[in-house]
């Protein structure tokens, strides 16, 4: 029987905190950064954590369940 693989896209984007939460990063921070509010682009930079309801979904994606 082969190995089941992680999703690498997954792999990638997510992290599991100490807790067992899931974070990922703010989306929209990449370019066209000048017409953003400097307060925007701040609260882009902060990690959060991902929906309750996407939580299963990217845990199956990562082999967690």
């Amino acid at each position: 029987m082969p190995k089941q693989k992680t999703k690498s896209s997954a792999k990638k984007r997510f992290k599991l905190t100490g807790t067992g939460k899931i974070k990922r990063k703010h989306a929209f921070k990449s370019h066209i950064l000048t017409k953003k509010s400097k307060k925007r682009k701040l609260a882009l930079t902060h990690d959060t954590l991902v929906h309750q309801h996407d939580v299963n979904s990217i845990k199956e994606q990562l082999r967690l369940k």
